[in-house]
Protein backbone atom coordinates (compact mmCIF):
# COMPACT_ATOMS: atom_id res chain seq x y z
CA UNK A 1 0.00 0.00 0.00
CA UNK A 2 1.26 3.40 -0.64
CA UNK A 3 2.33 4.91 2.79
CA UNK A 4 1.33 8.44 1.67
CA UNK A 5 -2.59 7.25 1.59
CA UNK A 6 -5.52 8.49 4.16
CA UNK A 7 -6.26 5.21 6.74
CA UNK A 8 -9.94 5.55 6.64
CA UNK A 9 -11.64 4.65 9.25
CA UNK A 10 -15.03 6.22 8.37
CA UNK A 11 -16.94 2.86 7.62
CA UNK A 12 -16.59 -0.77 6.08
CA UNK A 13 -18.54 0.34 3.34
CA UNK A 14 -14.93 2.00 2.14
CA UNK A 15 -13.84 -1.19 0.74
CA UNK A 16 -12.78 -1.24 -2.85
CA UNK A 17 -12.84 -4.66 -5.25
CA UNK A 18 -9.41 -6.18 -5.18
CA UNK A 19 -7.99 -7.11 -8.49
CA UNK A 20 -8.95 -10.73 -8.17
CA UNK A 21 -12.67 -9.94 -7.49
CA UNK A 22 -12.60 -7.34 -10.33
CA UNK A 23 -11.31 -10.11 -12.54
CA UNK A 24 -14.50 -12.66 -11.44
CA UNK A 25 -17.11 -9.56 -12.05
CA UNK A 26 -15.31 -9.01 -15.76
CA UNK A 27 -16.00 -12.54 -16.61
CA UNK A 28 -19.28 -12.96 -14.78
CA UNK A 29 -21.68 -14.51 -17.04
CA UNK A 30 -25.23 -12.44 -17.40
CA UNK A 31 -28.65 -11.84 -18.31
CA UNK A 32 -31.50 -9.96 -17.47
CA UNK A 33 -32.21 -10.35 -14.05
CA UNK A 34 -35.74 -9.28 -14.48
CA UNK A 35 -36.80 -11.73 -16.58
CA UNK A 36 -35.31 -14.67 -14.20
CA UNK A 37 -32.41 -14.70 -16.96
CA UNK A 38 -29.29 -13.57 -15.25
CA UNK A 39 -27.00 -17.11 -14.17
CA UNK A 40 -24.99 -15.61 -11.77
CA UNK A 41 -27.61 -13.73 -9.98
CA UNK A 42 -29.09 -17.16 -9.24
CA UNK A 43 -26.13 -18.88 -8.04
CA UNK A 44 -25.90 -15.59 -5.93
CA UNK A 45 -29.89 -16.44 -4.30
CA UNK A 46 -29.15 -19.85 -4.57
CA UNK A 47 -25.84 -19.47 -2.26
CA UNK A 48 -27.11 -17.22 0.51
CA UNK A 49 -30.19 -18.74 1.06
CA UNK A 50 -28.55 -21.93 1.80
CA UNK A 51 -25.87 -20.74 3.64
CA UNK A 52 -28.70 -18.96 5.88
CA UNK A 53 -31.37 -22.20 6.14
CA UNK A 54 -34.00 -20.51 3.61
CA UNK A 55 -35.59 -21.53 1.08
CA UNK A 56 -35.00 -18.30 -1.04
CA UNK A 57 -33.15 -15.22 -1.60
CA UNK A 58 -33.19 -11.98 -3.25
CA UNK A 59 -30.55 -9.52 -4.45
CA UNK A 60 -31.12 -6.39 -3.87
CA UNK A 61 -28.60 -2.89 -4.31
CA UNK A 62 -28.30 -1.93 -0.99
CA UNK A 63 -28.90 -2.87 2.26
CA UNK A 64 -31.17 -0.34 3.34
CA UNK A 65 -33.66 -1.87 0.34
CA UNK A 66 -33.42 -5.19 1.39
CA UNK A 67 -34.58 -4.08 5.24
CA UNK A 68 -37.42 -1.96 3.70
CA UNK A 69 -38.35 -4.94 1.34
CA UNK A 70 -38.80 -6.64 4.84
CA UNK A 71 -40.42 -4.39 6.40
CA UNK A 72 -43.26 -4.00 3.41
CA UNK A 73 -43.50 -7.51 2.51
CA UNK A 74 -44.36 -8.36 6.36
CA UNK A 75 -46.64 -5.68 6.84
CA UNK A 76 -49.34 -3.39 5.87
CA UNK A 77 -50.19 0.01 5.62
CA UNK A 78 -50.96 1.32 9.57
CA UNK A 79 -49.57 -1.51 11.25
CA UNK A 80 -46.13 -0.95 13.99
CA UNK A 81 -42.85 -2.82 14.20
CA UNK A 82 -40.82 -2.97 17.10
CA UNK A 83 -37.17 -2.17 17.13
CA UNK A 84 -34.58 -0.66 18.91
CA UNK A 85 -34.34 2.75 19.00
CA UNK A 86 -30.91 2.71 17.72
CA UNK A 87 -31.41 0.55 14.75
CA UNK A 88 -30.53 1.34 11.14
CA UNK A 89 -33.53 0.55 10.38
CA UNK A 90 -35.46 3.29 12.02
CA UNK A 91 -32.19 5.54 12.18
CA UNK A 92 -30.57 5.46 8.86
CA UNK A 93 -32.69 4.59 6.66
CA UNK A 94 -34.83 7.74 5.41
CA UNK A 95 -38.00 7.07 7.28
CA UNK A 96 -38.52 4.09 4.96
CA UNK A 97 -40.79 2.21 7.23
CA UNK A 98 -42.88 5.52 7.38
CA UNK A 99 -42.69 6.39 3.82
CA UNK A 100 -42.79 3.40 1.75
CA UNK A 101 -44.62 0.59 4.42
CA UNK A 102 -47.05 3.19 5.78
CA UNK A 103 -46.21 1.53 9.72
CA UNK A 104 -44.97 2.94 12.89
CA UNK A 105 -41.48 1.83 14.97
CA UNK A 106 -42.35 1.38 18.23
CA UNK A 107 -38.51 2.04 19.36
CA UNK A 108 -37.34 0.15 22.14
CA UNK A 109 -34.03 1.32 24.53
CA UNK A 110 -31.51 -1.48 24.29
CA UNK A 111 -28.41 -1.84 25.53
CA UNK A 112 -25.88 -0.99 22.91
CA UNK A 113 -28.44 -2.16 20.61
CA UNK A 114 -29.86 -4.92 22.31
CA UNK A 115 -33.47 -5.37 23.98
CA UNK A 116 -35.16 -8.44 25.53
CA UNK A 117 -37.33 -10.48 25.55
CA UNK A 118 -39.35 -8.18 28.71
CA UNK A 119 -38.95 -4.92 26.86
CA UNK A 120 -41.10 -7.16 23.77
CA UNK A 121 -43.87 -7.88 26.10
CA UNK A 122 -44.12 -4.57 27.65
CA UNK A 123 -44.23 -2.82 24.42
CA UNK A 124 -47.42 -5.15 23.40
CA UNK A 125 -50.47 -3.39 23.69
CA UNK A 126 -53.66 -5.48 24.02
CA UNK A 127 -55.91 -5.48 20.62
CA UNK A 128 -57.68 -2.07 20.26
CA UNK A 129 -59.03 -0.16 17.43
CA UNK A 130 -57.24 2.55 18.66
CA UNK A 131 -54.02 1.07 18.31
CA UNK A 132 -52.34 -0.13 15.43
CA UNK A 133 -51.25 -3.74 14.80
CA UNK A 134 -47.90 -5.14 16.32
CA UNK A 135 -46.75 -7.17 13.36
CA UNK A 136 -42.72 -7.73 12.97
CA UNK A 137 -40.21 -7.21 15.49
CA UNK A 138 -35.97 -6.27 14.61
CA UNK A 139 -33.42 -7.24 15.58
CA UNK A 140 -29.85 -5.80 14.21
CA UNK A 141 -27.06 -7.70 14.42
CA UNK A 142 -24.41 -7.01 14.80
CA UNK A 143 -25.54 -3.24 16.02
CA UNK A 144 -23.70 -0.67 13.86
CA UNK A 145 -24.69 2.87 16.85
CA UNK A 146 -24.06 -0.52 19.75
CA UNK A 147 -20.50 -0.38 18.46
CA UNK A 148 -20.81 -3.28 16.72
CA UNK A 149 -22.37 -5.49 19.74
CA UNK A 150 -23.34 -9.36 19.02
CA UNK A 151 -26.44 -10.27 20.10
CA UNK A 152 -26.42 -13.02 22.53
CA UNK A 153 -27.85 -16.19 20.61
CA UNK A 154 -29.66 -16.74 23.70
CA UNK A 155 -31.55 -13.29 24.09
CA UNK A 156 -31.77 -13.70 20.19
CA UNK A 157 -34.21 -17.36 21.44
CA UNK A 158 -35.75 -15.44 23.86
CA UNK A 159 -37.07 -12.50 22.01
CA UNK A 160 -37.46 -14.95 19.05
CA UNK A 161 -39.77 -17.22 21.51
CA UNK A 162 -41.93 -14.26 22.42
CA UNK A 163 -42.52 -13.09 19.00
CA UNK A 164 -44.06 -16.33 18.46
CA UNK A 165 -46.05 -16.56 21.01
CA UNK A 166 -47.41 -13.31 20.37
CA UNK A 167 -48.19 -14.15 16.85
CA UNK A 168 -45.33 -11.57 15.66
CA UNK A 169 -42.84 -11.82 12.51
CA UNK A 170 -39.14 -11.51 13.11
CA UNK A 171 -36.95 -9.70 11.05
CA UNK A 172 -32.72 -9.61 11.47
CA UNK A 173 -30.76 -6.83 9.70
CA UNK A 174 -27.89 -8.79 9.27
CA UNK A 175 -25.64 -6.74 7.12
CA UNK A 176 -22.90 -7.44 9.91
CA UNK A 177 -23.84 -10.55 10.43
CA UNK A 178 -20.63 -12.16 8.85
CA UNK A 179 -18.88 -10.44 11.38
CA UNK A 180 -21.19 -11.90 14.45
CA UNK A 181 -20.51 -15.28 12.85
CA UNK A 182 -16.75 -14.59 12.84
CA UNK A 183 -16.30 -13.46 16.44
CA UNK A 184 -18.45 -15.95 17.70
CA UNK A 185 -17.89 -19.33 15.99
CA UNK A 186 -21.61 -19.15 15.39
CA UNK A 187 -22.91 -20.48 12.29
CA UNK A 188 -24.90 -17.47 10.52
CA UNK A 189 -27.01 -20.68 9.81
CA UNK A 190 -27.58 -20.58 13.17
CA UNK A 191 -28.90 -17.20 14.05
CA UNK A 192 -30.85 -17.18 10.81
CA UNK A 193 -32.71 -20.22 11.84
CA UNK A 194 -34.61 -17.61 15.27
CA UNK A 195 -35.76 -15.62 12.16
CA UNK A 196 -38.45 -15.27 8.95
CA UNK A 197 -36.24 -13.31 7.04
CA UNK A 198 -32.99 -12.18 7.33
CA UNK A 199 -30.96 -9.55 5.37
CA UNK A 200 -26.77 -9.81 4.90
CA UNK A 201 -24.62 -7.33 3.09
CA UNK A 202 -22.02 -8.13 0.63
CA UNK A 203 -20.37 -4.18 0.28
CA UNK A 204 -19.24 -3.81 4.21
CA UNK A 205 -16.54 -5.88 5.30
CA UNK A 206 -17.07 -8.36 2.45
CA UNK A 207 -15.07 -5.59 0.32
CA UNK A 208 -18.07 -6.49 -2.88
CA UNK A 209 -18.55 -3.17 -4.23
CA UNK A 210 -22.43 -3.16 -4.30
CA UNK A 211 -25.57 -5.52 -2.99
CA UNK A 212 -26.94 -6.87 -0.24
CA UNK A 213 -29.71 -10.25 -0.37
CA UNK A 214 -32.87 -10.56 1.91
CA UNK A 215 -33.73 -14.31 2.69
CA UNK A 216 -36.80 -15.81 3.60
CA UNK A 217 -39.31 -18.65 2.50
CA UNK A 218 -40.39 -19.09 -1.11
CA UNK A 219 -43.43 -17.19 -0.60
CA UNK A 220 -42.01 -14.79 1.08
CA UNK A 221 -39.39 -13.86 -1.80
CA UNK A 222 -42.16 -14.14 -4.49
CA UNK A 223 -44.10 -11.31 -2.46
CA UNK A 224 -41.01 -8.78 -1.99
CA UNK A 225 -39.82 -9.32 -5.46
CA UNK A 226 -42.64 -7.37 -6.48
CA UNK A 227 -41.70 -4.72 -3.93
CA UNK A 228 -38.37 -4.50 -5.01
CA UNK A 229 -39.77 -3.77 -8.73
CA UNK A 230 -42.11 -1.86 -7.14
CA UNK A 231 -39.08 0.94 -5.10
CA UNK A 232 -37.00 0.87 -7.88
CA UNK A 233 -34.62 -2.15 -7.44
CA UNK A 234 -35.31 -4.57 -10.51
CA UNK A 235 -31.38 -4.62 -11.88
CA UNK A 236 -31.03 -5.94 -15.37
CA UNK A 237 -27.49 -7.13 -15.86
CA UNK A 238 -26.70 -7.55 -12.46
CA UNK A 239 -24.27 -10.60 -13.13
CA UNK A 240 -21.29 -8.18 -12.67
CA UNK A 241 -22.10 -6.91 -9.14
CA UNK A 242 -23.70 -10.35 -8.13
CA UNK A 243 -20.10 -11.68 -9.09
CA UNK A 244 -18.21 -9.15 -6.81
CA UNK A 245 -20.64 -10.62 -4.08
CA UNK A 246 -20.08 -14.64 -4.72
CA UNK A 247 -16.24 -14.13 -4.66
CA UNK A 248 -16.44 -12.38 -1.35
CA UNK A 249 -18.37 -15.02 -0.19
CA UNK A 250 -15.63 -17.45 -1.10
CA UNK A 251 -12.74 -15.32 -0.17
CA UNK A 252 -13.33 -12.95 2.50
CA UNK A 253 -15.52 -13.95 5.17
CA UNK A 254 -12.66 -15.42 7.32
CA UNK A 255 -10.59 -12.72 7.38
CA UNK A 256 -13.14 -10.60 9.00
CA UNK A 257 -11.53 -11.65 12.27
CA UNK A 258 -8.05 -9.22 10.94
CA UNK A 259 -10.76 -6.26 11.06
CA UNK A 260 -11.74 -7.30 14.70
CA UNK A 261 -8.22 -7.97 15.71
CA UNK A 262 -7.23 -4.29 14.54
CA UNK A 263 -9.95 -2.71 16.14
CA UNK A 264 -9.17 -4.64 19.61
CA UNK A 265 -5.19 -3.19 18.76
CA UNK A 266 -7.05 0.73 17.79
CA UNK A 267 -8.96 0.67 20.91
CA UNK A 268 -6.62 -0.37 23.35
CA UNK A 269 -4.83 2.38 22.14
CA UNK A 270 -6.91 4.77 21.39
CA UNK A 271 -8.22 3.91 25.59
CA UNK A 272 -4.50 4.82 26.81
CA UNK A 273 -4.99 8.43 25.51
CA UNK A 274 -5.81 11.50 27.78
CA UNK A 275 -8.86 12.90 26.57
CA UNK A 276 -10.35 10.10 25.51
CA UNK A 277 -13.12 7.75 27.21
CA UNK A 278 -13.53 4.08 25.63
CA UNK A 279 -14.05 0.88 27.54
CA UNK A 280 -11.88 -0.83 24.70
CA UNK A 281 -13.76 -4.33 26.70
CA UNK A 282 -16.79 -3.20 24.58
CA UNK A 283 -14.84 -3.52 20.85
CA UNK A 284 -16.50 -6.84 19.78
CA UNK A 285 -16.32 -6.95 16.44
CA UNK A 286 -14.97 -4.11 13.53
CA UNK A 287 -16.63 -0.95 14.87
CA UNK A 288 -15.07 1.64 17.85
CA UNK A 289 -16.86 4.13 19.53
CA UNK A 290 -15.05 6.39 21.63
CA UNK A 291 -15.37 10.41 23.03
CA UNK A 292 -13.47 13.04 23.25
CA UNK A 293 -13.22 15.30 26.48
CA UNK A 294 -11.06 18.14 25.33
CA UNK A 295 -12.85 19.67 22.55
CA UNK A 296 -15.69 19.02 20.05
CA UNK A 297 -15.57 15.59 17.88
CA UNK A 298 -16.12 17.21 14.88
CA UNK A 299 -12.79 19.95 15.49
CA UNK A 300 -10.46 16.40 16.09
CA UNK A 301 -12.17 14.81 13.13
CA UNK A 302 -10.79 17.42 11.02
CA UNK A 303 -7.50 17.37 12.86
CA UNK A 304 -7.36 13.67 12.23
CA UNK A 305 -8.47 14.56 8.38
CA UNK A 306 -5.81 16.86 8.20
CA UNK A 307 -2.70 14.32 9.18
CA UNK A 308 -4.24 11.11 7.55
CA UNK A 309 -6.76 9.68 9.34
CA UNK A 310 -10.49 9.65 8.50
CA UNK A 311 -13.29 8.56 11.07
CA UNK A 312 -16.95 9.69 11.40
CA UNK A 313 -18.21 12.28 14.38
CA UNK A 314 -21.15 10.56 15.82
CA UNK A 315 -22.41 13.67 18.20
CA UNK A 316 -21.35 16.44 20.01
CA UNK A 317 -18.50 14.42 21.93
CA UNK A 318 -18.59 10.54 19.74
CA UNK A 319 -16.70 9.49 17.19
CA UNK A 320 -16.78 6.29 14.89
CA UNK A 321 -13.80 4.52 13.51
CA UNK A 322 -14.18 1.24 11.30
CA UNK A 323 -11.56 -1.37 10.50
CA UNK A 324 -12.06 -2.60 7.10
CA UNK A 325 -9.64 -4.87 4.46
CA UNK A 326 -8.58 -1.25 3.60
CA UNK A 327 -6.65 -0.80 6.78
CA UNK A 328 -3.76 -3.10 8.43
CA UNK A 329 -2.60 -3.85 12.02
CA UNK A 330 0.03 -1.07 11.37
CA UNK A 331 -2.08 1.68 10.22
CA UNK A 332 -4.34 1.41 13.80
CA UNK A 333 -0.53 2.38 15.57
CA UNK A 334 0.14 5.13 12.93
CA UNK A 335 -3.47 5.88 13.95
CA UNK A 336 -3.35 6.06 17.45
CA UNK A 337 0.18 8.24 17.32
CA UNK A 338 -1.79 10.56 14.98
CA UNK A 339 -4.89 10.69 17.28
CA UNK A 340 -2.18 11.50 20.06
CA UNK A 341 -0.57 14.09 18.49
CA UNK A 342 -4.08 15.66 17.32
CA UNK A 343 -5.54 15.82 21.02
CA UNK A 344 -2.43 17.70 21.90
CA UNK A 345 -2.04 19.94 19.16
CA UNK A 346 -3.37 23.88 19.67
Amino acid sequence: MNDNRAIDLRSDTITQPTPAMREAMADAEVGDDVFGEDPTVQRLEARVAGMLGKESALFTPSGTMANQLAVRTHTEPGDEILIDANAHISYYEAGGPAALSGVSCRCLSGVRGVFTATDVETALRPPDQHFPPTKLVCLENTHNRGGGTIWPMERIREVADIARRQGLRMHLDGARLWNASVATGIDERNYAAQFDSVSVCFSKGLGAPVGSALCGSRDFIQRARRFRKMFGGGMRQAGILAAGALYALEHHRSRLAEDHANARALANGLARLSGIELDSATVQTNIVFFSVSTMPAKELVLRLDRAGVRMLATGSNGIRAVTSLMVTADDMLKAVEIVSRAMQSC
